[in-house]
């Protein structure tokens, strides 16, 4: 089994895939429209609503510079309480004179025309950074986006929330054991400024199970902890990431909470390697695993630093079995280790034993990394700790993307 097939929970027993997005979910309808202000033209306006209060809880980013909009997912998730979901995408209305007033018109609008309280209104925001939002475009077209909200508009959510994504990332599992079942669904957008400690990017995440406010904190944190946080695009963390998850209660017999959770982080493992395949500019995903290390938090941080390393991502995307650009890699992660213990498996080709060069055919090494999927696997040689952290090659098509395009 790859690191890749390892990715997310253990056991998907009882998950069965089905389609409909986050309006697999019942009690959640969803909608996308047209605003302009995109100036491709494509929908830029999406909206998640619950028939009824929804228990709400949220995970948002840790960057200093940090979005009104996500700043005010804060101040709702702390009531445990919310009823829709407002996405802006073309614009992350953050750093500019007005986003604080624009972020609170939007939900007020979006509330008035539900007929609803504007303190049950969440608002996330992606795009360009520091450009004021043609506010008023916006809410001339929330009208319209709830005349569009329907139980099968997950898809149209999904497309409206993108801004450099290549498609709209969705999952939904219908739940089952023996107790009951319930349906556990997300969406996402992201494809850059993606990295650690809320990755860089937009995600809702829904369920009919009944949960606590509290328990539904817990789930969406430690579901995003062992996703969404360990995974790196280029090593640069948004000023507007958000990962939010809604428990509507209307499953009438729902299964066991573990089975819940192993749903929850099902959905964001994968969602969270959708991001990372749909990478601006990436060919191959990269699961980079470390293990035998002192504890599974030494584990993450040398997997993230072999990650986020731009010397070993441009190895991967020339195929290249670089095994002394990984050995860098994991000795600035500031991390005590052996060296002389460490083993580095690159595409099923151990390269590196006791930190030295074994006598591995490069050739077919070469030829192994040239999948769309590796596995970097790491042995400090120490211990029981592990981790596995996504990324993708570093691209010549990264470059160009960026250097041609405002974020």
């Amino acid at each position: 089994m790859t690191a890749l097939e390892r990715w997310g929970p253990a056991d998907r027993g009882g998950l069965t895939p089905v389609d409909g997005g986050i309006t697999a979910v019942a009690g959640l309808r969803a909608g996308g429209v047209v605003t302009g202000v995109k100036e491709s033209g494509m929908p830029d306006l999406a909206l998640v609503v619950a028939d009824r209060a929804a228990t709400f809880g949220a995970v948002t980013t840790q960057n200093v510079v940090k979005a009104p909009s996500a700043l005010r997912t804060d101040r709702i998730a702390a009531t445990g309480s919310a009823r829709a979901i407002l996405v802006n995408s073309g614009n992350a209305n953050v750093a500019t004179p007005k986003a604080y007033d624009d972020t609170d018109r939007m939900a007020a609008a979006t509330a008035a025309t539900l007929g609803i309280d504007a303190d049950d209104v969440v608002v996330m925001s992606t795009g360009v950074i520091g450009v004021p939002l043609p506010i008023e475009q916006v809410e001339r077209g929330i009208p319209a986006l709830v005349e569009d909200l329907s139980s099968d508009g997950g898809p149209r959510a999904a497309t409206a929330m993108m801004t450099t994504d290549s498609h709209a990332k969705q999952v939904a599992f219908r739940v089952q054991d023996s107790g009951g079942v319930c349906t556990v669904a997300g969406m996402a957008k992201g494809v850059g400024m993606i990295a650690p400690n809320m990755a860089t990017l937009l995600v809702v995440v829904a369920t009919d199970a009944p949960m606590p406010a509290a328990l539904v904190r817990q789930l969406v944190r430690k579901a995003v902890a062992v996703t969404f946080n360990r995974i790196t695009v280029d090593g640069d963390q948004s000023t507007s990431d958000q990962c939010v998850l809604v428990a509507t209660g209307t499953a009438t017999q729902p299964p066991a909470l573990e089975a819940v959770a192993r749903a929850v982080h099902a959905v964001c493992a994968d969602l969270a390697l959708a991001v990372i395949a749909d990478g601006e500019g990436a060919s191959r995903v990269a699961a980079i695993t470390a293990s035998g290390a002192r504890s599974d938090e030494d584990a993450v941080a040398i997997a993230r630093a072999i990650a986020t390393s731009s010397l070993v991502r441009a190895a991967i995307h020339g195929a290249d079995p670089n095994w002394g650009r990984i050995m860098m890699a994991m000795g600035n992660a500031g991390i005590a280790f052996e060296p002389s213990r460490v083993q580095v498996v690159c595409a099923g080709h151990t390269v590196a034993r006791f930190g030295v060069a074994t006598s591995f055919d490069r050739a077919r090494a070469a030829i192994a990394m040239a999948a769309d999927q590796v596995a970097i696997e790491v042995d400090l040689g120490v211990g029981r700790g592990t981790a596995t952290v996504l990324t993708c090659d570093l691209s010549e098509d990264y470059v160009t993307f960026n250097s041609e395009y405002t974020t």
